[in-house]
């Protein structure tokens, strides 16, 4: 039986019966006004916003409507009809399939512009905050192409090739579980390209087992590749099932003998069923467990499932950022709340008077009692904890009056019982970090009673993605 052709509706054309055409399977043609903080470009049919992956600002487009909800729709782009001035071609041969980079087809400028906005109107919006005193996005300015090549650390599933002598390692296609293969990467540091497309084929040639996760069958998992981009240094981590892989020690030492600036290779054990990457046992293979990499004007130890900023220059200007708006005189106390192995902490504490940096894994604060003492910092003092739990205990048992508090959370922002822990004890300054503005906004509301909000710097540490980095500096009400 023939199928009925979908008639096409434009919004100029059908105003008077836009209601009729508002249904799943529905060709509309559409303008795209903005980003959403997704990445999906928005439209507007009528009064209804519509969600379109793939689209810049500015283009005129075809679309059909996959979900038609009272309010809102999401749509597939079929055709660019007329595209944007702001539109750019990708960089990445395969940015059309992977899932790793959203906003490869859209200009620097417009996506440095639209993480701005976003964090204006969710300050607004959530936050209840009228004036945003937001300075300038701190952005990529280098080259051509800026946004690219900024990644310093880059991990891959690995899935079989098409035959036993190869291996397929990259992201996930957008929207599945099926994998993108990768020889490069033009977001990740190019030093690491060549490093990664040797590791896939000699993992073929040794006959290393991919990972099956349906089966919880095989054995090699993921790849990890580390550099420092100031030293060049580069770390290698296989994550496997089992404990071995077979001859991995030779392999290894030939790796370290073809890349000279490779200087370790490690075997993380993940015995576990399901998508947490690293396991709990690191063990290195050759060389050594670490790279250095000089940050800030320190030098730190940086191991295989060390947390570390991704963008190194853009959390170097962060931290510059900082130092200007507090303006320290070296006699302050600093507490640094979620401080991971001392990134903000040590370069802190070449202003302040005393450091104290708070984290819940302990692997994270071996590793900062090393770097402290690698830059000879005697001013510092790190414990393990729950932030939720240390922190009220340092400031209300101890009875701590820190200067400065630095909340560096993860994505689901502050516990309440560590909101509650500064207002009772109203340190004079609070400097927030955060990687979801949603949650940073509710925090603030929170504080806003005791706090006003003075500062606010957006950094883009994830070019060519909607994910966006912000600091605040709240002082306390002369009223509080």
């Amino acid at each position: 039986m023939a199928r009925a052709k979908t008639k096409k509706r434009t919004k100029d054309s059908a105003t008077s019966d836009i209601g009729s055409s508002w249904k799943q399977g529905e060709l509309l043609e559409l303008a795209i006004e903005s980003l959403a903080d997704s990445g999906d470009g928005l439209g507007r049919w009528g009064d209804r916003v519509v969600f379109v992956p793939d689209t810049v600002p500015g283009d005129r487009v075809e679309v059909r409507l996959t979900v038609a909800k009272p309010r809102f729709g999401r749509a597939q782009l079929r055709h660019v009809l007329l595209p944007s001035r702001d539109r750019v071609r990708a960089a990445c041969i395969v940015a059309d399939k992977c899932g790793g980079c959203q906003w490869q087809g859209v200009s620097y400028e417009t996506q440095l512009a639209a993480k701005t906005q976003h964090i204006r109107d969710v300050l607004q919006r959530i936050g209840g905050f009228e004036d945003v005193p937001i300075s300038p996005i701190l952005g990529d300015a280098s080259g051509d192409r800026p946004g690219l090549h900024y990644r310093n650390k880059s991990t891959y599933p690995v899935a079989a090739g098409p035959s036993t002598q190869t291996l397929r390692a990259g992201y996930y296609r957008k929207g599945s579980h099926q994998l993108v293969n990768l020889n490069q990467c033009p977001v990740q540091d190019d030093r690491l390209d060549p490093l990664l497309a040797q590791v896939k084929k000699d993992a073929a040639i040794r006959h290393w087992q991919p990972y099956d996760e349906k089966r919880h069958a095989g054995d090699l998992r993921h790849l990890s590749l580390r550099v420092g981009r100031r030293t060049g240094e580069m770390l290698l981590t296989l994550v496997s099932r089992s404990p071995d892989l077979p001859e991995l020690e030779k392999q290894a030492t030939a790796w370290l003998k073809r890349f000279p600036n490779l200087v370790g290779v490690c075997l993380n054990h993940q015995p576990n069923r399901g998508n947490q990457i690293f396991g709990t046992e690191t063990r290195c293979i050759v060389g050594q467990s670490h790279l250095t990499e000089t940050f800030a004007g320190l030098d730190f130890h940086i191991g295989s499932t060390t947390f570390f900023q991704i963008n190194t220059e853009r959390a170097e200007a962060l931290i510059q950022a900082i130092l200007q708006q507090l303006q320290l005189t070296g006699t302050e106390i600093v507490v640094d709340a979620y401080c991971g192995v001392g990134t903000l902490t040590l370069p802190m504490a070449k202003h302040v008077k005393k450091a104290l940096g708070i984290e819940v894994h302990a692997a994270s604060i071996d590793r900062a009692w090393v770097n402290a003492r690698l830059n000879e910092l005697d001013n510092v003092e790190f414990r393990v904890g729950k932030v939720e739990e240390s922190l009220p205990k340092l400031l209300r048992e101890e009875q701590l009056c820190p200067d400065v508090v630095m909340l560096d959370p993860p994505r689901k922002g502050c516990k309440p019982e560590v909101l509650d822990a500064l207002l009772h004890v109203k340190p004079a300054r609070i400097v927030y970090v955060s990687c979801k503005p949603a949650t940073l906004a509710r925090d603030l509301k929170y504080l806003s009673h005791s706090y006003q909000l003075d500062w606010v710097q957006p950094a883009d540490f994830f070019p060519q993605t909607p994910h966006v980095e912000c600091v605040v500096c709240l002082s306390l009400r002369p009223s509080a």
